[in-house]
């Protein structure tokens, strides 16, 4: 067990590293911290630091640098999350503010933590399957061909043309769409099927062909397709990071979106900002990469997760502070829509 002036010391070098990219020494850990010790106690402490794995020398005379369980020690004590200032709070919140649907909000969530942590975003989609439907929408488009709109509550919205059997009159038009909506509205899109396998009794007998065409393509676009995706972004910002021999890995990793959507099941527990370092990834590609995520969703509902994906020398106070800001404030748009 370390105490407070070892873990101390231990902040001190992962800050500086972090910002200067440099092995840290004794003597600058002097300067640049009040730590009330003279330089020859700091040497004894990083001794033990390094002694117990948490800091290495990465050649003779260098200084030190963190280790994996040094950065994972690190984070296990921050204090707390930093907070953003008002001013970038303020900025997030305009930003967000302007989507006007569900891919909007998804694309601009991914620039804005790009920008904010200068590290690469990861955006997963709501799932289908977690969602309810809001409404139902039938537009005419010709006597025999109708766009069937289906609104979700977190903003997705999905239109398909139904081809029908007979024509269609107005009125019948308007009796199907009061009955979806009667029986569809705030229902989970994964009980949809087993609703719809009673909406025929519903429909008048001459009216049921042109239904059927209708529950058919419901079927076949939300209950039977699993439309999870995840959604990258500030890849060109890895170049700045530590990546220069296993940047290739982490690139055809972030290509693959059932590596992503695998790499942020694992992240825990859904409503807490989770951070993986290094060899906690289970992807191999990103063993040399850490990952900063959390949930998002509507009101207490988890839908999805966000998080910043970069090297193992990561601002992880920033990037911490920036996904939980950013996640609220897409849940809030979310609970809004």
């Amino acid at each position: 067990m370390l105490d407070d002036r070892k873990l101390a010391v231990l902040r001190a070098i992962v800050e500086d590293f972090v910002s200067t990219n440099e092995p840290v020494g004794s003597k600058s850990l002097v300067d640049r911290h009040n730590l009330d010790v003279s330089p020859a106690t700091i040497r004894n402490d990083m001794a033990v630091l390094e002694e117990q794995g948490y800091i290495v020398q990465p050649h003779t005379s260098a200084g030190r640098v963190p280790t994996e369980q040094g950065y994972r020690l690190f984070v296990d004590r921050l204090s707390g999350i930093k907070p953003l200032s008002a001013a970038e709070r303020r900025a997030i919140e305009t930003f967000l503010a302007g989507a006007y649907d569900l891919d909007d909000v998804v694309m601009r969530t991914v620039r804005l933590l790009a920008q904010l942590t200068r590290q690469v975003a990861v955006v997963q989609y709501p799932s289908l399957t977690r969602s309810a439907v809001r409404h139902v929408e039938l537009v005419q488009l010709a006597d025999r061909r109708l766009l069937l709109v289906l609104i979700t509550d977190t903003g997705r919205v999905e239109q398909r043309a139904v081809e029908t059997p007979g024509r269609l009159a107005e009125e019948s038009i308007g009796r199907l769409r009061s009955v979806l909506n009667a029986h569809l509205s705030g229902r989970k899109l994964a009980e949809v099927a087993e609703v719809m396998a009673e909406l025929p009794d519903r429909v008048e007998p001459g009216e049921r062909p042109n239904a059927a065409a209708v529950f058919s393509v419901i079927a076949e676009t939300l209950v039977e397709r699993h439309d999870e995706r995840v959604l990258v972004g500030g890849a060109s910002n890895l170049t700045q990071g530590d990546f220069s021999r296993g940047l290739r890995e982490v690139l055809e990793a972030l290509e693959e979106q059932v590596v992503l959507m695998r790499l942020l099941g694992e992240s825990g527990d859904l409503s807490a900002v989770t951070v993986r370092i290094g060899s906690e990834n289970e992807v191999l590609g990103l063993r040399s990469a850490s990952l900063v995520t959390t949930g998002y969703g509507a009101g207490d509902h988890v839908l999805a997760r966000l998080g910043v994906l970069g090297p193992t020398r990561m601002d992880y106070p920033t990037a911490m502070g920036a996904v939980r800001a950013v996640a609220r404030y897409v849940g809030q748009i979310l609970a809004e829509s």
